[in-house]
Order: C-alpha cells, then sequence, then structure tokens
C-alpha cells in the first residue's frame, strides 16, 4: 500500500495508518523545484502551510492523510518527514561556573553575539546592567516582541553562557560576561516545540547574522535521532548555519548512559556535541566524572560523539523569576559553557572559523579516562586553549584588595562635614 515508504518517513506512514482525517505535521524537502513551488504545491493538496523553510528547501505545513499520499508521488519531493517535537535537555538539581583565567586576562566575550534558540530569555539584571546585553529577540511561538521566558529553561542557559553577575555580587558569573545575547523563542512554556520551529529559528539567525554580529549559536534542546544527519532536516539546518560562519553548540542529550542515544542535531559532525560531567566532589579536574544522564555515542552513521564535556550537575544560573537564581542539571546546562568559551575565542579572533574553534577545544581537553563515545574529547579547559592558541592575554586585571575600605574612606571624608554643618546649623537655631 505505502510503495513510496522510501520517500516518507516511517512515522508520518505510522500516522496515516492510525489517522482519523485529522492533518498531520509534515517537513517537506524539494529536489528540483523551490520553496513557493512546494507552498503551491501543499495549497492544492488541502493544506496549510507553517514556514517556508529556505536553508533546506522545505516548507513546513499541516496537510490531511490524503495529501500526504499525493505529495510524495510528486516528482520533485525529496522527502516527507513527520514534524516531530524537539525538547529541552534538562535533568534536575545545582553548580557554580567560572572561566577566572580567561576573564581576568582580558577576553569576557565583549562584542561577540552569542544566539540562544530556547523558551525565551527573561530581562534579568545580569543580562541588563548596567548595560541591556539582550539585543535582539524574536518568538516563533506566541510572536511577542520584548524579551520573556515563560519556562525559565532559556533564560538558565543565556546566564551560563554571558550572565555578569550583577544580582550575585559576582558569584554567579557565566563565562563570558561581556558577550551579548540574542533570544530566539521555539520552544514553549512546557519545554516542547516542533522541529520545523527550531528550523525556522535557525534560519533567522542565519538571516541576522551580521545584523548583530552572530558568532555562535547555543541549542540546548533535541530530539531522538532517527536517520543519518544527511537526511535529517534539524541537522541539515545547522549544518547551513556552520556553513555560514557560525559555530553551532548542542547538548549531546540527557539518554544516558545507553549506548547510541545521541540526540538530533547533536548527530551532526558540524556541531560541536557537548556531553556532561559532575565537577562537584572532583579536586581536580581529571576527577570529574560523567554524569549517567549524559547520552553515548555512537551516532546513526557511526559518528564518535559527544565532541567534549563540560560540568552539566548542579549549575547555578538565572531565574526567570525577578532577578534571582536556580539550579539544574543537564547536558542543556554543559553546553552554554562550551558556547561561552566560543565566545572568548571569537573575540580573541573574530576570523575564526567554526572548524577552526571545534579543533582548538576538542585539542584542549582534560582526559577523564573514558572512551572517546562517552566522553569525546574529554572535559573542556579553558586555560590549555588559551595556551594551545598562542592567544596573547593581557596581565591580570588588578582590583583593590579592598574596595570597602577604599569606599569608607570617602564617606568618611563626607561623614566629618556633615556633623561639622549640623553643629552649625543648632548654634544659628539656638
Amino acid at each position: 500500500m505505502f510503495s513510496y515508504s522510501n520517500i516518507v518517513e516511517d512515522l508520518v506512514i505510522e500516522r496515516l495508518i492510525n489517522s482519523n482525517g485529522e492533518h498531520i505535521p509534515v517537513i517537506i524537502t524539494g529536489d528540483a523545484c523551490e520553496c513557493e513551488d512546494l507552498e503551491k504545491c501543499i495549497k492544492e493538496l488541502g493544506g496549510v502551510v507553517k514556514h517556508k523553510l529556505p536553508i533546506i528547501n522545505a516548507v513546513a505545513a499541516y496537510i490531511p492523510p490524503v495529501g500526504v499520499r499525493s505529495v510524495a508521488r510528486e516528482k520533485t519531493i525529496n522527502k516527507v518527514h513527520f514534524d516531530d517535537m524537539v525538547f529541552k535537555l534538562m535533568d534536575v538539581a545545582s553548580v557554580t561556573v567560572a572561566s577566572d583565567y580567561a576573564n581576568e586576562h582580558g577576553l569576557t566575550g565583549k562584542g561577540v553575539t552569542v544566539a540562544v534558540v530556547d523558551t525565551g530569555v527573561h530581562p534579568h539584571s545580569d543580562l541588563t546592567t548596567p548595560n541591556n546585553r539582550i539585543i535582539g529577540f524574536v518568538d516563533f511561538v506566541d510572536k511577542k516582541t520584548t524579551p520573556y521566558d515563560d519556562d525559565g529553561h532559556g533564560t538558565h542557559v543565556a546566564g551560563i553562557v554571558a550572565g555578569n553577575g550583577f544580582s550575585s555580587q559576582g558569584k554567579y558569573m557565566g563565562i563570558a560576561p561581556d558577550a551579548n545575547i540574542v533570544g530566539v523563542k521555539v520552544l514553549n512554556k512546557d519545554g516542547g516545540g516542533n522541529i520545523s520551529d527550531v528550523i525556522a529559528g535557525i534560519q533567522w539567525v542565519i538571516d541576522n547574522k551580521q545584523r548583530y554580529n552572530i558568532k555562535v549559536m547555543t541549542l540546548s534542546l533535541g530530539t531522538k535521532a532517527k536517520v543519518s544527519y544527511r537526511e535529517d532536516p534539524l541537522c541539515q539546518a545547522v549544518d547551513k548555519a556552520a556553513s555560514h560562519g557560525i559555530t553551532v553548540v548542542v547538548a549531546a542529550g540527557n539518554s544516558g548512559p545507553e549506548a547510541s542515544t545521541i540526540n538530533s542535531p547533536a548527530i551532526s559532525p558540524n556541531t560541536i556535541a557537548v556531553g556532561a560531567c559532575n565537577d562537584r566532589t572532583a579536586k581536580i579536574p581529571s576527577d570529574c566524572k560523567i554524569a549517567d544522564f549524559s547520552s553515548r555515542g555512537p551516532t546513526p552513521d557511526g559518528l564518535k560523539k559527544p565532541d567534549i564535556l563540560a560540568p552539566g550537575v548542579n549549575i547555578n544560573s538565572l531565574s526567570n523569576k525577578g532577578n534571582g537564581y536556580h539550579s539544574l542539571s543537564g547536558t542543556s546546562m554543559a553546553t552554554p559553557i562550551v558556547a561561552g568559551c566560543a565566545a572568548l575565542l571569537y573575540e580573541n579572533n573574530g576570523n575564526l572559523t567554526p572548524a577552526q574553534v571545534k579543533r582548538m577545544m576538542t585539542e584542549s581537553c582534560v582526559n577523564l579516562g573514558y572512551g572517546s563515545e562517552v566522553q569525546g574529547a574529554g572535559l573542556l579547559d579553558i586555560k590549555d586553549i588559551m595556551n594551545r592558541s598562542n592567544i596573547s592575554p593581557q596581565p591580570p586585571r588588578k582590583v583593590p584588595q579592598d574596595r570597602q575600605q577604599s569606599s569608607k574612606g570617602i564617606f568618611s571624608i563626607f561623614d566629618g562635614w556633615f556633623f561639622v554643618i549640623l553643629i552649625v546649623i543648632l548654634i544659628l537655631i539656638l
């Protein structure tokens, strides 16, 4: 019955079999046609177009079951994918992260923009004070125009990348505390969303790369990998971003410790796939243990993933409630640590390619003693990256040993004059 199964993804066929006539969400990629041709075809079949996705020459649409069968027979159609759900990649629980060495030597991500493709970004004071570093925002869920985050996941991620610790007096500071953030909301208040919304968000990032100087895109989200990265629409989208000079950092997934659990789009070789380790009880970096939930390779193509590890257990970062903080765990939390590191590298050299950034990171790791399909190259080591990459750090910034004492001296002068003036006023009154 389904002789066109090589064109239609298995999940779509499953929906057809169990369909009661309702429209099916799909992503249709074209071969020898443009998006406008696909759009016209879908409308003629009674479908509704959701997104045009030119970066992968596709459209996302809702089409009736009979339309799926008809569109699959079109010679210009390459593949009919199910527009599946993607989810934030988060476990539960808390840790502070630091990049003191790089920050103290002058690398803070200044002038570099990181796109956070997630649940949104709340205007927390650590991102808006003293200067508002949320320089762009787009919402593919509710179409709002001002920054917000009704889930909190994206705000937590943004804080790990670029929080400056304003509300915690520097205690909870991100990796690149002077970097700019662009919020791209593709996940709803429950932390879920469709693949097509994520692709539309990635397309927006590519289109606005020059406008905002976007060098890095971080995606702490994913969906189960079902096919080769060459056929996966989400992977095709991140590959296009990489080809436009954007370093794409992606969460490996929280489906460990089983093998072959790397999520899409982390299965793409053109991403930096990040797994999570636990550094809470480690005295030195080499004592860190892989987080049990961190997904393992290989990928459907037999590629060794993840690419790298970063701390992802009990990470303290920004809350979407006021200007507070809270802790979360997951490869979602490890991913922005690596994204923040990429921002530091781009601040030092804005002409780096995504491949060069990835190589610099994977060549500078601490071996934790696991296989490459568990730890990748190992634990991220920012200091070693700086040393290996011939980065000429500035001398450590000199901070007064006792700022409070200095300010106290200033106020004591005014306190003395205050009492003199007060006495003069009392004498005049009396």
